[in-house]
């Protein structure tokens, strides 16, 4: 479903767009890539019921993998309720900046007008970028709706480069750590209903004006004994 064929009409309610950028490298394998995708199949039935608590705002889901180069995974913008995830599978490196720079392409076709909410983008990965993820990067944030998006990243695991991940968010506070399965599903759980927590700016061109998120509700993660990542 595209946005012409929203419900209810040609955009009849706000647009929000969310994107999934994951993650897929080879250090991704086995138990890792395993719960990313179970919980991001988990996140499903929460995203609906936002949406259904908003019918102001159509969610329309997005998703980028990424490992020797970027890809999209769900390449068609798709409203949350036709939404479905299909597993991703590990191997190659770690091409972020190609990530970004998909994402950056996408961002360049929106519209500056007010019939859009600012994007969501939710970074997962567990290793450093391969690439040079410092252009991809400034491209992304080169437009005006990468500028305005609210942008979470989840580490997995230790081996993360978390400087890289505060450069995307430009918030240390929404660089989110998971060492293990139970708190990634926390995370990604958590970042999957932050929508509900953007909200468009009463004036100006719906671009350039700060996106509140309430950083007090993120997940506490607590370090315990099932730490293994």
């Amino acid at each position: 479903m595209n946005e012409r064929n929203l419900p209810g009409g040609e955009m009849s309610s706000r647009i929000l767009d969310f994107f999934w950028i994951a993650d897929c490298s080879g250090s991704m394998n086995g138990d890792k890539i395993q719960q990313l995708n179970y919980a991001i199949r988990q996140t499903i039935p929460d995203m609906r019921k936002e949406a259904d608590a908003n019918p102001n705002a159509s969610i329309m889901v997005r998703a980028v993998k990424f490992a020797d180069g970027a890809s999209w995974h769900t390449p068609t913008a798709t409203i949350i309720d036709d939404f479905n995830w299909t597993d991703l599978t590990p191997g190659g490196v770690t091409a972020m900046g190609m990530a970004f720079e998909l994402v950056a392409g996408e961002l360049k076709q929106f519209p500056t007008d007010t019939k859009r909410l600012p994007p969501v983008l939710v970074l997962i990965t567990d290793g450093q970028p391969t690439d040079d993820y410092r252009r991809g990067l400034d491209e992304l944030m080169s437009t005006p709706w990468g500028k305005k998006a609210v942008r979470i990243a989840i580490a997995i695991g230790k081996d993360t480069d978390l400087n890289v991940l505060e450069q995307f968010t430009g918030n240390k506070e929404l660089v989110l750590e998971a060492n293990n399965p139970q708190q990634l599903l926390k995370f990604i759980k958590w970042a999957s209903t932050v929508v509900k927590n953007v909200s468009a700016p009463a004036i100006g061109d719906g671009v350039n004006t700060p996106t509140a998120i309430d950083i007090s509700a993120i997940p506490v993660a607590l370090s315990d004994d099932d730490d293994i990542w």
